[in-house]
């Protein structure tokens, strides 16, 4: 198979990047290293596989065989069942293709060191779940107990994030869906909704037959090794939604843009109270307010958008908690941690390394043939997605509050990378998504990840 220039200029430097982001904390240089001011027990317990969250560990599992399945038959006949099933089928099949996918990868590590107790460690929102017994005062005092070293500081990840996160498990709880099987399965399921997501945002944006190419890379992505163990896989799923109901709502005739606009924008409003960094989804949003037929179906499209999101923010206001306090409250609990020994001077391009690692080589590939000109003129909406979702994490790795854990953290990004699969040559799509399916279970028998 003959490789294209583009594609072996985005392989090359990807290849480069991961090579680099492994060998150089083992060089010893100073403060290009990713923790600094800490013991070698320290640094194998946060760092040992940087810049990859894990330990080194060469393991199978009751997964590996249903993974290599799964993978091995998406290789083969993925492209040609995508072309002949029903659009409804499709979207369908890519979700249950992607949860079976991230699922098997999971148990690789087994059942409860990878998927049921993944989410009731000592910094998870489960731990903090038995610990609200009155909702309404838990989110009026929510922002007081951000900051750490004071009486009732919330643990890390409830600190770290908007209520809606622990909101969603404590309500999870109060159904009778308490513990780590059932919040795993709820973050698996969502996180893998945001396959089917993507190719209804794609369908609508670019046609069908690009989004029938989308199909296999976003079903057995790299990123399902953390989707299926993370509340991130959760907060990927909704924001995924967000974006694909606004791509309806800028295509849709009639009173459809007004309501489906609202929404997108009550599902993006919410995504915003799930993760701070979420507010950058508003990157992907302008790409697609940049595909309507004119500014005037944008603004249309726009303004109910915006008035359903402020409804998300206004009735939080209500209950007590102000966003931006938050986040500034966040950024000082940020400093207080582990940050302070994470460089920039590693982690400002180890980050991008990960990336790499969450999306394979053979969307990188396709990453390589996202900057043509002519497509971006027509405004091509999966090169317009791919391209915001760089953007947008670029603007998170400039902010210097990602340093390291990106390949988990940046998942409602990168779900949208994988896609760039579907702009290689049909003829060398196969091998490219094999080789995305090879990297992925490499990394999970090889590296016990933390997520």
């Amino acid at each position: 198979m003959s490789i294209g220039r583009k594609e072996a200029v985005a392989v090359t430097i990807g290849v480069l990047l991961v090579t680099a982001a492994f060998v150089v904390p083992q060089l010893r240089l100073g403060i290009v290293t990713p923790l600094i001011n800490s013991s070698p027990d320290r640094i194998k317990g946060l760092a040992d596989t940087a810049p990859i969250f894990g330990w080194w560990n060469a393991h199978i599992g009751w997964g590996t065989v249903p993974a290599i399945l799964i993978g091995l038959a998406t290789v083969i006949w993925g492209a040609s069942v995508a072309g002949r099933l029903s659009w409804r089928a499709l979207t369908l099949t890519a979700w249950a293709t992607s949860m079976s996918w991230a699922f098997a990868l999971a148990m690789i590590d087994g059942w409860q060191r990878g998927f049921a107790g993944r989410l009731t460690s000592e910094h998870e929102y489960l731990r903090q779940v038995p610990t609200i017994t009155d909702i309404p005062e838990a989110v009026r005092t929510f922002a007081s107990r951000i900051v750490d070293f004071q009486p009732h500081s919330w643990i890390t990840h409830v600190s770290g994030h908007p209520p809606g996160a622990l909101l969603t498990f404590v309500w999870l709880d109060r159904i009778g869906l308490g513990g780590g099987a059932w919040a795993g399965l709820w973050c698996l399921l969502f996180g893998s909704s945001a396959a089917a997501a993507v190719l209804v945002a794609v369908r609508t944006l670019n046609g069908e037959a690009t989004a029938r190419l989308v199909a296999p890379f976003v079903a057995v992505a790299p990123t399902a090794i953390w989707i299926a163990v993370s509340a991130d896989g959760y907060f990927t799923g909704v924001a995924a939604w967000g974006i694909a109901l606004l791509a309806l709502a800028v295509r849709g005739t009639g009173r459809r843009p007004v309501v489906t606009g609202a929404a997108a924008g009550l599902v993006l409003g919410w995504a915003i109270f799930l993760n701070y960094g979420l507010a950058l989804m508003a990157v992907l949003a302008v790409a697609v307010l940049m595909c309507a037929s004119s500014w005037r179906d944008a603004v249309r499209v726009l303004v109910p958008a915006v008035l359903a999101a402020l409804v998300v923010v206004v009735a939080f206001a209500i209950a007590g908690f102000w966003w931006f306090d938050g986040y500034t409250l966040v950024q000082q609990r940020y400093w207080q941690g582990i940050a302070n020994d994470r460089p920039f001077q590693y982690w400002s391009w180890a980050n991008l390394a990960s990336v790499v690692c969450a999306i394979g080589l053979g969307s990188v590939a396709g990453i390589g043939r996202v900057f043509e000109i002519a497509a971006i003129k027509r405004r091509s909406g999966l090169h317009l997605l791919i391209l915001a979702a760089l953007i947008a994490i670029l603007f998170a790795d400039l902010s210097m509050l990602s340093k390291a854990e990106t390949e988990r953290i940046w998942l409602p990004f990168e779900v949208w990378l994988t896609a760039a699969g579907a702009l290689l040559p049909a003829r060398t799509q196969r091998w490219w998504l094999s080789l995305n399916v090879i990297g992925a279970l490499l990394l999970n028998h090889f590296i016990l990840t933390n997520w």
